[in-house]
């Protein structure tokens, strides 16, 4: 079954050498000082991480932009309308921990640096969970991050308006020192040429209606979604090991929701960081954020060192 599994794949999957030969005369348009402010916590990614892997995939991404928009001119020529310009909109998905956040602003950065396509967004779905306040209302602060912890029709009309082509699109805003949405702060998206949307549980799907009249997903509204993927003795390692640079860091913040970690020992830090990953992201992971791999376009699998070992692009 495992053979017939790999025979049947909609995948095809490069290794590092023959990724990083996808590159081609792709130009290296970030310095250490980009990088160096585009790099999450605990993140080791380095600018040959940067010309292995990520150079290819901008590199890729501007085709597909370029045929997209292509696609677009062509179909207002037969429909004679001037529609207006629609976002190009890239998903990235994946656990806490994995990197998600600085692989979206790498791409982000790097995607603005080819002329055709010069306005590049990015947005974290955060901005949708839910205030603390309803969380805690409903018994869900345990279940923060879980699918039911955000507000879908809000994100759901974000990305409806987005693909729509509308002007000034508002999205709030999420502070991870307060751990909450920050009420009234929102952040606006003006018709950009690329829209990157990163979050935990962006490649989610519903369950099929039987009538055939279900809700839309937020996946829907993507041209391309990527998943960053990494064995879960890896993530276990990561997720406590930024536990105890935020407890070190930002956790001694009299503002940190978190505060009260600041002071905890070693031993205390490990058994709280092992205890929050096992009986909340752990269990989101594999009930909700793991199955969503298969949906994905591209799958970046890290190893132990947060390196992309290999890469799955989906066939066309």
């Amino acid at each position: 079954m495992e053979t017939l599994a790999r025979e049947v794949s909609p995948f095809r999957r490069f290794d590092r050498d023959e990724w990083s030969k996808l590159r081609a005369d792709t130009p290296m348009t970030l310095t250490q000082i980009d990088l160096d402010e585009l790099r999450g916590l605990n993140d080791k990614i380095d600018l040959r991480e940067v010309e292995t892997i990520y150079l290819p995939l901008s590199r890729l991404l501007n085709l597909y932009v370029a045929a997209t928009q292509k696609l677009f001119r062509a179909t207002n020529n037969f429909l004679h309308s001037e529609d207006r310009k629609v976002p190009y909109v890239i998903g990235i998905a994946g656990s806490v921990a994995v990197g998600k956040s600085t692989t979206a602003r790498i791409l982000r950065r790097l995607l603005s640096r080819w002329p055709n396509h010069p306005k590049v967004e990015l947005v974290t779905t955060d901005g949708f969970l839910l205030p603390n306040a309803v969380l805690e209302r409903e018994g869900l602060m345990a279940r923060k991050g879980f699918p039911e912890s955000f507000d879908l029709p809000s994100i759901l009309r974000f990305m409806s308006d987005i693909k729509a082509g509308t002007p000034k699109v508002t999205a709030p805003l999420y502070s991870h020192l307060t751990y909450d949405v920050l009420p009234g702060e929102t952040v606006t998206i003006d018709q950009p040429d690329i829209l990157i949307v990163e979050g935990i549980n962006v490649l989610q799907t519903g369950r099929p209606p039987r009538d055939g009249r279900g809700i839309p997903n937020v996946s829907d509204f993507f041209d391309f979604s990527i998943y960053i993927d990494a064995e879960i003795a890896d993530l276990t390692d990561w997720y406590i090991d930024r536990f105890f640079s935020l407890r070190d860091g930002a956790f001694k913040n009299p503002k940190s929701y978190f505060h009260r970690y600041a002071s905890y020992s070693d031993a205390q830090a490990r058994e709280t960081a092992t205890r929050i990953w096992e009986t909340i992201n752990l269990v989101n992971l594999r009930e909700n954020v793991l199955p969503t791999r298969p949906r994905a376009d591209l799958v970046l699998r890290k190893g132990a060192d947060h390196a992309v070992r290999s890469v799955f692009l989906r066939k066309l």
